[in-house]
């Protein structure tokens, strides 16, 4: 066993000792979800004031709208969540690269088999030159997307990694 799962176990059971929030229901108690990156330096919970089963918490490589509308369909029509909160961060990795970078790395790393894999898989990356664009970029894309209800709320926001505060853009 890695030490990561070791850490895991270890984790689990010193959380599940405590363990009194069995009986939270499903859907979020909030009714909101937030949708930010995947970044090891976003503690959600945390910076965006969240408490366990308050909201749902999605989170990809950008905070990317296009890659997490499928898990915000589920979430809104499926689990009655009725707000969207988006929020991205400074000094993000989708900042650094285009496609063909990325492609270039996976043909590098893994042959070109894996690239073959992702064109047929049509895999874009999503990354973004500009962070406050990228944002009102993805709030946009939701909200002229069929699939989230004109009635869901939706704001766009900026979580600075090097202070911790988070500033609203839309």
């Amino acid at each position: 066993m890695s030490a990561i799962q070791q850490n895991v176990e270890a984790a689990s059971a010193s959380y599940s000792a405590s363990f009194d929030k069995g009986h939270l229901a499903l859907p979020p108690a909030k009714k909101y979800l937030v949708l930010t990156c995947m970044d090891a330096r976003i503690d959600p919970a945390r910076a965006f004031g969240i408490e366990l089963g308050d909201a749902h918490v999605i989170r990809n490589a950008g905070a990317s709208a296009v890659e997490g509308l499928r898990s915000i369909v589920i979430s809104e029509q499926l689990l009655g969540t009725n707000e969207i909160v988006l929020v991205k961060h400074t000094g993000c990795g989708m900042l650094t690269f285009k496609n063909e970078d990325a492609y270039g790395i996976v043909e590098k790393n893994l042959g070109q088999a894996a690239v073959e894999e992702l064109r047929e898989r049509k895999i874009d990356f999503l990354p973004f030159p500009e962070l406050e664009q990228a944002v009102k970029n993805d709030v946009e894309f939701l909200k002229a997307s069929k699939l989230v209800p004109e009635s869901v709320t939706i704001s766009g926001w900026i979580y600075e990694v090097e202070t911790g505060k988070t500033r609203r853009v839309v």
